[in-house]
């Protein structure tokens, strides 16, 4: 939406992304899609190389697309072991303890996040 938002306001976008079906879903002008991890959509963790060059491929389609609901994919590779496809966060791999603690983090991060709402609105 926010990318809408911009584009009605004239600013082109690039959106980076993993979640290939739902971003083309939802129809955006550009999309570079990298088949990477969730969460993982401007390159490898702790990977400057892999980074800029996501970066640089982004403003390229940037420059280069020519009709609207371009997709572009990043020739990076996660992985020569495709298996992460099927072990990352899948929940039948993880076991109660690790499950519980995910939970945890994530209840964690919602609270983090309502203090902040809170706070922006005192």
């Amino acid at each position: 939406m926010a990318a809408r938002a911009l584009e009605e306001a004239g600013i082109p976008t690039v959106i980076m992304g993993c979640a290939r079906d739902i971003v083309e879903h939802v129809g955006v002008p550009r999309f570079y899609f990298s088949d990477f991890p969730l969460g993982h959509s401007a390159g490898k963790p702790h990977d400057e190389d892999s980074q800029m060059q996501t970066l640089k491929d982004a403003l390229k389609l940037l420059e280069t697309a020519t009709q609207p609901r371009t997709t572009v994919e990043s020739n990076q590779v996660w992985s020569q072991d495709a298996s992460w496809k099927n072990d990352f966060l899948n929940i039948e791999r993880l076991s109660p303890m690790e499950i519980n603690a995910l939970r945890e983090n994530y209840k964690k991060q919602r609270e983090a996040a309502a203090m902040l709402k809170n706070s922006a609105k005192d």
